[in-house]
């Protein structure tokens, strides 16, 4: 009977330059070798490493696709994949291979992550497989305190990398498996690593193997986007290997049909029974939904836990018209950001009796000069809301705090805005200025004693419908931003520095929130009733 694991019908991939050629003798060998190692783990130990079919269309493509002059075609291998799917001993086997059978003399094959002991995950595992491979082992020298593996017969080397990128200039690369690129800090190291240090090498090869992260200004999304590009024909790089097993975004988390597609060895090292209890707690608990679909569908997500159930804040959206609230009572936010950043000024309006809702209506600003700059480098569509009128620029490239207080003055006239909250820092000189057009400004601070009711209130009013927005998407994409802090007595507070994004404007709508709330005569069920007012 033929293993479920082994590979049906072998065809090159897509990517195969017109002039390659794949060269079956030396995709067999990459396979031989690796299937003569042996896995290290659980109920698989000690079996040998038969690749499952996924795994073996990369190895025989990467190994086996060959330009006219004999070498490699890709020199770079990206690989995206949901955890759990066999990634570290794929790495371990790809690292081994580079060492041991690819023949290249002196050859440099380095380890890295984002930290020492993430890269030591796929090294152990390969000490690991070279122990229970006796012909590996008695030609392999350990040098374990320094995390490396030396191949006698070629004076070839594997070795851990930390992530001090600085010392690592002048290095001979001949191999580099980078283990979970989506956790690296920043892109240095990657920079270092990928950028000339295989130059002197005929066919240096980097495998970069990671599952989907959150940070969408990282290097990892950057490599994501060209790989997600050539995959769709955006983009052609005859050196570049893609692969992405993941979900798509608007598919159904909750489907199994969707599971098997994004998990591409569920069944073999997946059992989806798991899968199944790990969906089931994620339907219960809102913040476990983001680490479910990053971890188990390799979907990008804004965080991994995220705090307000979108499905729900999208529910809140009618189309009201502005006008309608020509008059009515409001009160403002203030988030100024910094000069160069977002600046979000929004109003809630109160309800005028028990049936009515909060109304909600955000405005925002960033610099006119740098908007292009920040398309490409936040890959988020500021021009697009510009163009449909969501997102408003002013000249220069530093926020012009006195076309916002203009604006502000404006709305002023239409509406009547009781109080405005502002955080106090960089806000000296604009509170000043509104007070001398009338308003009154309010400072409002930033830790759990002022953040935690206000952001407590804006979860319930839009977990009970009470809310009344437009869907307007920079608001949306804010709110999508928010990770919350919480401490030791459960107060919470969304924290800019954890949120991947930007979520100025939820702030600014948690502040403005507050005052609506305080000076309200509504008797509503709100946790103000519950422990009084906090004294600002």
């Amino acid at each position: 009977m033929i293993s479920i694991r082994k590979l049906k019908k072998y065809i090159p991939t897509e990517f195969a330059n017109t002039d390659s050629a794949y060269n079956k003798r030396i995709a067999d060998s990459a396979v031989c070798f690796i299937n003569c190692l042996k896995h290290t783990k659980g109920e698989w130990y000690g079996e040998a490493f038969e690749l499952i079919d996924w795994q073996e269309q990369i190895v025989r493509d990467i190994f086996g696709i060959l330009k006219p002059n004999g070498y490699r075609q890709f020199n770079t291998a990206y690989i995206e994949i949901p955890k759990k799917q066999g990634k570290s001993e794929l790495a371990a086997a790809t690292a081994l291979l580079l060492t041991c059978g690819d023949f290249e003399h002196g050859g440099e094959v380095y380890g890295c992550a984002s930290d020492r002991g993430q890269a030591s995950i796929v090294f152990d595992v390969a000490v690991d497989m070279v122990e229970q491979c006796p012909a590996l082992k008695s030609r392999i020298k350990p040098v374990l305190s320094q995390k490396r593996l030396i191949y006698k017969p070629l004076n070839s080397f594997y070795q851990v990398l930390s992530a001090e990128a600085y010392t690592k200039h002048g290095l001979n690369v001949h191999g580099v498996v980078f283990d979970e690129l989506h956790a690296q800090p920043n892109r240095n190291l990657y920079d270092v690593m990928l950028h000339g240090s295989g130059d002197a090498r005929k066919q240096p090869l980097f495998f970069l193997i990671t599952t989907a992260g959150t940070d969408r200004n990282s290097v990892c999304w950057e490599v994501h986007q060209k790989a997600e590009d050539i995959l769709k024909g955006r983009k052609r790089d005859p050196t570049f290997y893609p692969v992405i097993y993941g979900a798509p975004v608007d598919a159904d988390w909750t489907s199994e049909e969707v599971w098997k597609a994004a998990n591409p060895s569920l069944g073999i090292t997946v059992d989806i029974e798991k899968l199944k209890n790990a969906c089931e707690s994620a339907r219960q608990n809102t913040a476990e939904e983001n680490l479910f679909r990053q971890l188990r569908l390799n979907q990008w997500v804004k965080q991994s836990v995220r705090w307000m159930p979108m499905e729900k804040w999208d529910a809140c959206s009618f189309n009201f018209n502005e006008r309608d609230l020509e008059g009515s009572i409001c009160y403002g936010g203030l988030d100024l950001s910094s000069t160069t950043d977002i600046t979000a000024f929004v109003l809630v309006f109160p309800p005028e009796d028990e049936e009515d809702k909060y109304y909600i209506l955000p405005y925002f600003w960033v610099p006119e000069d740098n908007i292009d700059l920040r398309v490409r480098r936040d890959h988020v569509p500021y021009d697009v809301w510009r163009q449909d009128g969501y997102l408003q620029t002013t000249e220069g490239n530093v926020v012009h705090y006195g076309f916002i207080e203009n604006f502000i003055e404006e709305l002023g006239t239409k509406y009547n805005i009781r109080e405005i909250a502002f955080d106090r820092w960089g806000a000296v000189q604009m509170v000043q200025n509104l007070e001398g057009m009338g308003f009154t400004v309010v400072p409002f601070g930033q830790g759990f004693k002022d953040m935690s009711p206000p952001s407590k209130e804006l979860m319930k009013l839009t977990l009970e419908g009470k809310l009344a927005h437009t869907g307007h998407p920079v608001l949306r994409w804010m709110m999508d931003n928010i990770y919350v802090r919480t401490d030791p007595a459960g107060n919470i507070k969304p924290d800019k520095e954890k949120s991947t994004e930007k979520i100025d404007g939820a702030v600014a709508t948690i502040m403005a929130l507050d005052r609506a709330i305080r000076n309200q005569n509504i008797n509503t069920d709100s946790v103000y009733n519950e422990r009084g007012l906090i004294i600002i």
